[in-house]
C-alpha cells in the first residue's frame, strides 16, 4: 500500500538520535549483542548509502549499510533495517532494501550481506551463502546468512572472516542516489 506522504533520504547525522530510537523499539536492549552489531561496532557505517523514510517529515525508518571484507568480498553489511510498528506491512522496509542495494551497486561493491529472514529477504534477490562460509565475531544462524551478489564470482571468494573494512571517504554527506529523484519519485507513485 502506497502512502502519498512518504519521502525516501539519504541518512545524514540529524537523522541519528530518531535512528537509535527506531532500532530500540524494533530490537530492544539485545540488538547490541548480536554478531551483526558487533561487526558495526567496529568502524562507521556508510552514510552516502544508508537512508531513511520520512511521513510527512516525521522518520518512521531506516537501514544502514556498513562497510566489510567478507572472505574476499568487498562489499557491504545490511542492517538494522527497522521501521516504527504504525508504519509495518506497508511496503516501506522492502523498499529502503532496494534503494540500498541500488545505491551500493553505483558505487561499485561487491556484494550485499545480511543475517535475517530468508522468506523476507529472498524475494528482494538475496542468495543464500555456503553454509558456514563466512566466519562472523559471534554465533550466527548460518542458514539466515543471505548476499545480493555485486560483481564477479562473489560466492567463490566469499569464504572467511567477515569484519568491518576502511573505505577511504565512506561517511561523506553526499550520497550517489540523488534525494531530489528519489523525493520526486515516490511522491508521484
Amino acid at each position: 500500500m502506497f502512502h502519498s506522504g512518504l519521502v525516501y533520504l539519504t541518512e545524514d547525522a540529524s537523522h541519528d538520535a530518531v535512528i537509535e530510537l527506531i532500532n530500540e523499539e524494533a530490537f530492544g536492549p539485545g540488538r547490541h549483542t548480536r554478531a551483526a552489531a558487533r561487526i558495526r561496532e567496529q568502524g562507521p557505517h556508510d552514510r552516502s548509502l544508508s537512508f531513511i523514510c520520512a511521513d510527512n517529515g516525521e522518520t518512521i525508518a531506516s537501514v544502514r549499510m556498513t562497510p566489510v571484507l567478507a572472505g574476499g568480498v568487498q562489499g557491504h553489511l545490511l542492517g538494522p533495517l527497522a521501521v516504527r510498528p504504525s508504519h509495518k506491512n506497508r511496503g516501506i522496509g522492502r523498499e529502503l532494501v532496494r534503494i540500498a542495494i541500488e545505491a551500493a551497486r553505483r558505487k561499485g561493491s561487491e556484494g550485499v550481506i545480511l543475517i535475517g529472514d530468508p522468506p523476507y529477504y529472498m524475494p528482494l534477490g538475496f542468495e543464500k551463502v555456503a553454509y558456514k562460509a563466512l566466519d562472523f565475531p559471534g554465533p550466527v544462524d548460518p542458514n539466515r546468512v543471505l548476499i545480493v551478489p555485486l560483481g564477479h564470482d562473489v560466492h567463490d571468494r566469499l569464504k572467511g572472516v567477515i569484519a568491518w573494512r576502511v573505505c577511504g571517504a565512506e561517511n561523506a554527506e553526499t550520497s550517489p542516489v540523488d534525494d531530489f529523484a528519489l523525493s520526486k519519485a515516490y511522491a508521484s507513485a
